[in-house]
């Protein structure tokens, strides 16, 4: 594999120059188009205002926002400047934040006005009460040492608060010789994005990822979905995830194509884009790819533009496989693996695969990227078919975790490996199957039980739309099998019937003791399904049922 050995803000420079006028973000539903030559400048005009208000190179700048057309302006602008964007997920809450401000040593901070029942403006102002005195660039908080401004992204103005249109002008009223000499001192090496894990075991850990670990990743991943300059890439998953960012503009920038942007998931609005922009691959977690499908006005839209994509974040069930293949015409979509530490794609399905490749098996390891399944006891690898843990190594792996040294060094090993937390295991052919989490794998009675067997084997009885197994905590078993099921409309379905559909083809202690009918699963803001609250639900209805463990 050839790598990239650059910088993102360098990457954009020589698209900019080598295709000016190819379209690099669309947003169809405004119809507001960015060519690469007009977001290049756009880019430059942000970096340097950013510099203007104070900012220097190595400084850590959040962004909590949704997929506002700014966001890449501002990843772009502070990767340019040698700064480090730390990603806010935009589901957080006061708590939250004031932990992620207070560990990455935040120096400045850009939000948007708010998203769904959280008021952003607000929480920061209660966060930070002495933004509304301090003069704008010389906060001084007792609580943020390293706080020094807010940025707004939009034009609106608040107390103590730059905004977007501010620091733009600023930026065209500068000269180029700062920029350009941070610019010529930057190393692919350096750290530019830092993201925090979900922090569903202990406190959020900041993932340090560097230029060289993003942009490799995305031009894998961009290969094994064959993208050239002409494809348009819809892309309604958060830029704030690795998704996102990694798998979506780093595969699109690294190949010169088009980002078809969406602020928030909404299905309607996706199928509008495709069909507006003719896109020719869009992304999406399987939950994304079923509202889709399944909305009522799916028929009425043309996506036979669509050539590939990905889904990813959690197993796809087959027929909903079959269902994007058929009818989203994506015969050449794939599947992607991996955790933020390893930046975040470890192995892909390639586009070409067959459709039980696709649904049973995260493919095969990326170029550059050595993947092995090893057995978490010893630290040996595991023979082909035996369970183990994920473990990979290559150019993908992760800085460390900020602040943290402790805890990377229990993540990647001696021998540079760095360990997932993810069971599985690998076939014949070298493609990898995922069957849980370490922690996810249920022990009951001493047998271990792999959530996903399960999963996979619910999923084909008739009615049964989604369904997810977790280990509900037993003082007999250690743990019993609990299933969360949501149903297709219209259907009617009990516990029993799920135990007589198991009974017979599934091992005795495979069959779920606990079965729960749903309407939905809790998801994290990147879409992906938080299986502790599960167990944490399952064992509180067990209680509330009489029927504890």
């Amino acid at each position: 594999m050839k790598y990239i050995e650059t910088t993102l803000g360098n990457l954009l420079r020589e698209k900019a120059r080598t295709q000016p006028d190819r379209e690099f973000l669309v947003y169809a539903d405004r119809d507001l188009r960015f060519t690469y030559a007009e977001f290049d400048k756009r880019v430059d005009e942000l970096a340097k205002g950013l510099l203007a208000i104070g900012l220097k190179k190595g400084d850590h700048v959040g962004i909590w926002a949704t997929n506002v057309p700014d966001w890449n302006t501002i990843l772009f602008a502070a990767a340019r400047a040698g700064m480090v964007l730390v990603t806010v997920n935009t589901g957080y809450k006061l708590h939250e934040l004031e932990y992620l401000v207070q560990q990455s040593d935040l120096t400045c901070l850009l939000i948007i006005d708010g998203f769904k029942d959280s008021d952003y403006v607000a929480m920061v102002n209660e966060l930070v009460p002495e933004l509304k005195t301090a003069p704008r660039g010389h906060l001084n908080s007792a609580k943020f040492p390293y706080l020094k401004s807010v940025v707004y992204i939009g034009p609106a103005k608040h107390r103590g608060m730059y905004n977007m249109a501010e620091l733009l002008l600023l930026g065209q009223h500068t000269q180029d010789e700062e920029l350009h000499a941070i610019e010529a001192s930057l190393d692919a090496n350096d750290v530019v994005n830092m993201q925090y894990t979900s922090g569903t075991t202990g406190f959020p850990k900041g993932v340090m990822l560097t230029h060289r670990n993003i942009l490799n990743n995305g031009l894998g991943i961009g290969d094994n979905q064959r993208f050239t300059e002409k494809d348009i890439v819809c892309l309604p998953v958060p830029l704030f995830h690795c998704f996102g960012l990694v798998l979506g503009m780093m595969a699109i920038i690294t190949h010169g194509a088009t980002a078809a942007m969406l602020e928030w998931f909404d299905p309607l609005l996706v199928l509008a884009t495709i069909q507006k922009e003719r896109c020719t691959a869009v992304y999406g977690v399987p939950t994304m790819f079923i509202a889709e499908l399944n909305h009522p006005m799916f028929k009425m839209f043309d996506t036979s533009s669509l050539r590939t994509g990905i889904m990813a974040g959690s197993p796809c069930p087959i027929e909903a496989m079959r269902q994007v293949i058929d009818l989203m015409h994506m015969k050449e979509v794939t599947i992607c693996y991996g955790l933020t530490e390893s930046s975040p794609v470890m192995t892909q399905t390639r586009y070409d695969d067959s459709l039980e490749v696709k649904v049973e098996t995260v493919g095969r390891a990326l170029p550059g990227v050595e993947v092995t399944i090893r057995n978490p006891e010893t630290g040996e690898e595991c023979p082909t078919g035996v369970h183990g843990e994920f473990c990979c190594r290559g150019y993908n792996t992760m800085k460390g975790y900020y602040k943290m040294e402790e805890a990377t060094r229990l993540c990647i090993d001696e021998q540079g490996w760095l360990h997932s937390g993810d069971l599985g295991v690998k076939d014949e052919a070298g493609n990898f199957r995922v069957t849980g989490r370490i922690k996810d794998m249920i022990i009951r009675g001493g047998e271990n039980v792999y959530p996903k067997e399960i999963e996979d084997y619910l999923y084909t009885m008739p009615g049964i739309k989604d369904v997810q197994v977790v280990g509900i905590a037993s003082k007999r078993y250690g743990e019993e099998v609990g299933a969360f099921i949501i149903l297709h409309t219209d259907i009617a379905m009990t516990e029993e019937d799920v135990r007589d559909f198991c009974r017979g083809q599934i091992s005795r202690f495979k069959i779920p003791k606990y079965i729960f009918f749903v309407d939905s699963f809790p998801l994290t803001s990147s879409g992906k399904i938080q299986k502790y609250l599960l167990r944490e639900i399952g064992f509180q209805k067990a209680q509330e049922l009489g029927i504890g463990t």
